[in-house]
């Protein structure tokens, strides 16, 4: 597999010349996220459901607030966004199922491509009934709470290099028998990159990211809503090269091997909040994963579980700290949200 991926690139730029980034990584992440076997201590990286079942009873407890401000509508869909073995929907449902009006209310639908993590999707959630999409553009109308955890890291995003007081695409091409980084006239530069940069600095644009953003703000701006957004991010407009490759949970080179790597970058929450604005939605945040899960009482459901389960006491205050201390994921992940016709944002993503 890892041949074929490399041999239609090197094919491609060899046909047109150098492929944008974000070309790259889209010919990278397709047969990568196709494949299935990519998250768990046997894939490559790690997400906070496969940590702990605090953080989905966390998110569960979220969505159960978020409905009644909503006010609690007969019907609603929960929508997740790249669910990947099901770990966070489940223990969501867990909680939902707590407030029967709510479960009654509530239609599940997820959006997943590989038909790998659909499977795993599927016995996570049992007996429960869902409808699983391709794409966001057959999700159905009607009010909606989204889950959208670690999903805008793994879109394709394109970046520029500042040369000589302009800014550059920057590209893949080849270096004798390998891939290299290189940059490429455009005449498409965003107006939202950072004005002056030093020569050589990075800049990236997630156009995707924005894309789907701005169509699901579009959606809640029409039937209300909101979208919850936990990534590890910063608030831009910022310079630097966030584009990194994870393989068997070490840091890899994102040019080696293609197609078996998870290819991520940091999101920019200020471009998915300028998205969000341009549809007529409004947009939270963003807080620390950390002040937000603690804040929601992960701390309390922490000494809960270690109570009911003393052999595990340790494990459990392991698995808080990872989830929530500014050395670990708590700072480094931030949450936002995108809302529309409500009277007051959702809670805890804007230090409210």
């Amino acid at each position: 597999m890892t041949d074929t991926i490399l041999a239609a690139i090197t094919d491609e730029i060899g046909r047109q010349g150098p492929m944008t980034v974000e070309t790259y990584m889209k010919r990278c992440l397709e047969p990568y996220y196709a494949a299935g076997n990519v998250i768990g201590v046997d894939g490559d990286f790690t997400t906070a459901p496969e940590i702990s079942q605090m953080f989905g009873e966390i998110i569960g407890a979220w969505v159960l607030h978020v409905h009644q401000m909503m006010g609690a509508p007969a019907s609603f869909n929960l929508v997740e966004l790249g669910p990947g073995r099901g770990a966070l929907v489940r223990d969501i449902m867990r909680v939902v199922s707590l407030r029967p009006d709510t479960e009654r209310a509530l239609k599940l639908h997820l959006v997943e491509t590989s038909p790998e993590l659909r499977k795993a999707q599927r016995m996570a959630l049992g007996q429960r009934d869902a409808v699983w999409h391709d794409d966001i553009s057959s999700l159905p109308a009607g009010p909606s709470i989204i889950i959208a955890n670690e999903f805008f890291d793994a879109l394709p995003v394109r970046q520029f290099v500042a040369r000589g007081g302009r800014w550059r695409e920057r590209a893949v091409g080849m270096q004798g028998d390998g891939l290299a980084f290189c940059d490429i006239e455009t005449a498409d530069v965003p107006a939202g990159l950072p004005g002056a940069a030093n020569d050589g600095a990075i800049a990236e644009w997630h156009q995707t990211g924005q894309a789907i953003a701005g169509a699901l703000a579009h959606r809640l701006a029409t039937d209300g809503g909101a979208m919850l957004v936990i990534d590890y991010g910063y608030e831009g407009p910022a310079t630097g090269d966030t584009l990194q490759a994870v393989r068997a949970h070490a840091h890899a080179d994102a040019l080696k091997a293609p197609g078996t790597a998870d290819l991520t970058t940091h999101v920019d929450f200020t471009q998915l909040r300028t998205a969000a604005s341009a549809a007529s939605a409004s947009f939270a945040g963003s807080v620390s994963q950390g002040e937000f899960l603690s804040a929601l009482g992960i701390g309390h459901r922490a000494q809960k579980l270690a109570a009911a389960n003393p052999h595990r006491a340790a494990a459990i205050e392991t698995d808080l700290a990872r989830l929530v201390s500014p050395d670990a994921m708590g700072a480094l992940f931030r949450v936002g949200t995108i809302y529309a016709r409500m009277a007051a944002p959702p809670p805890f993503t804007s230090g409210n």
